[in-house]
C-alpha cells in the first residue's frame, strides 16, 4: 500500500486542487492551491458540505451520496464569497472509505486568476489551463501591440492629413485647404466673406536681399493676418505673394474694411530682416457669399480678384469691396 504521505505529495504535484475527504466527508488534506483559494480558511478539519456547495447534482444532499459518484462530474461553488464557479470528480479510496476530490476551474479560470493571484506555478505542469493562460496573455499582448499600432497609425495619418493642408513656409492653410473650407461654407449655405490679399513690391525684396528675406518677408505677413482674424477664420497662402481669408459668418462691410485697414496698415510698415528693410504693402479686394444667389466658389473667387485687381489700378495699398465695383454682377 502506498505511503500516506507520499499519496499526498503525489497528488501535490499532479492534483494541485485536491481534497482528501474521509468517509465522514471531513476534509483531511488539501491542495496548495485550493487552500491559496482561501488563506484565511484552514480547509484541513472542515466538512466538505460546509465549504461547498453543490450546484450539479442537485440530487446529491449527502456524503454518501457524494461518495457514490465516482467518475460523475460535479459542479459546486464556494459559500462564501467570491463564490469561484468549481467542476470536480470523484475518485473513492477502497480501502478507507474515503475519497480524492480533484476539482478544476473549468471555464472560470480567468476569473479565477483575476481573483486570485494566480499563476502557472498554482498548476500542474501537463494542465491544459496552462496552455490557455498563455494564449489569453499572448491575445492581451497582441491586442495592445494592435490598439498601440493603430494609435501610431492614426497619429501618422492625421499628421499627414495636416500636413497636406498646410503651407510648410507659413504654416498658414494651403490652396486645398482653402477649397474645402469653401466648399463646406458653400455646401452648408454659410453666410461669409472672401477676402484675396495680394504683397506690392515682393518681387523687388527678393530681387534686391535674396529669396531668404522674401522668405521671412512671407511669414511675417502670414503672422499678421492670423493676429488680425479670429480662430474660427481661415488664412490660407494660395500663391507665391498671394492670401486668402476666409471669414465665416462675418459680411457687415464696416468690419471688413476696419479688418483690411488693419492689415494693409501692419503691412505697410518695414520689417528689418538681417538689418536690412524689407518694405512691402497690401493691396486687398473681398467679396461677400451673399451677394450671390446661386453661389460656387470660382465666383466669389473671381469676384474677390475683381475688387483685388481694382485696389491695384487704384494705386495699390488699399482694399476694395466688389460690391462697389461698377461692373460687379451679384
Amino acid at each position: 500500500m502506498t505511503d500516506p504521505r507520499e499519496l499526498v505529495s503525489l497528488l501535490e504535484t499532479l492534483c494541485p486542487m485536491f481534497l482528501l475527504v474521509d468517509q465522514n466527508g471531513c476534509i483531511q488534506q488539501a491542495g496548495p492551491t485550493l487552500q491559496k483559494l482561501r488563506p484565511d480558511l484552514q480547509l484541513v478539519g472542515q466538512g466538505f458540505l460546509d465549504v461547498f456547495e453543490l450546484i450539479r447534482p442537485r440530487t446529491v444532499t449527502t456524503i454518501p451520496a457524494l461518495m457514490s459518484m465516482a467518475r460523475a462530474k460535479l459542479h459546486l461553488k464556494f459559500h462564501d464569497e467570491p463564490r469561484t464557479a468549481l467542476k470536480g470528480l470523484v475518485a473513492p479510496l477502497p480501502h478507507s472509505g474515503g475519497a480524492v476530490i480533484n476539482l478544476s476551474f473549468g471555464i472560470s479560470i480567468l476569473d479565477a486568476v483575476r481573483d486570485y493571484a494566480l499563476t502557472s506555478a498554482d498548476f500542474s505542469g501537463t494542465d491544459l489551463a496552462i496552455e490557455l493562460l498563455y494564449l489569453v496573455e499572448a491575445k492581451s499582448a497582441a491586442m495592445e501591440a494592435s490598439r498601440s499600432l493603430n494609435l501610431r497609425l492614426q497619429g501618422a495619418m492625421l499628421a499627414a492629413e495636416e500636413q497636406a493642408y498646410t503651407d510648410t513656409l507659413t504654416g498658414l492653410k494651403n490652396r486645398r485647404a482653402m477649397d474645402h473650407v469653401l466648399a463646406h461654407m458653400i455646401s452648408a449655405n454659410s453666410a461669409f466673406a472672401l477676402m484675396h490679399l495680394d504683397l506690392d513690391f515682393f518681387k523687388s525684396v527678393n530681387d534686391r536681399l535674396g529669396h531668404a528675406a522674401g522668405d521671412f518677408v512671407l511669414q511675417q505677413a502670414a503672422r499678421i493676418m492670423l493676429e488680425e482674424t479670429r480662430d474660427n477664420d481661415t488664412v490660407a497662402r494660395v500663391g507665391g505673394d498671394e492670401f486668402v481669408i476666409v471669414f465665416k459668418g462675418l459680411t457687415r462691410e464696416d468690419t471688413l474694411e476696419a479688418i483690411a485697414g488693419r492689415l494693409i496698415q501692419r503691412l505697410n510698415e518695414p520689417m528689418l530682416f538681417q538689418n536690412q528693410k524689407c518694405s512691402v504693402s497690401a493691396s486687398i479686394g473681398t467679396a461677400l457669399s451673399t451677394q450671390f444667389q446661386v453661389l460656387k466658389a470660382a465666383d466669389i473667387l473671381h469676384a474677390a480678384d475683381l475688387a483685388l485687381y481694382q485696389a491695384k489700378r487704384d494705386g495699390r495699398s488699399c482694399h476694395r469691396l466688389y460690391s462697389t465695383l461698377t461692373n460687379a454682377r451679384p
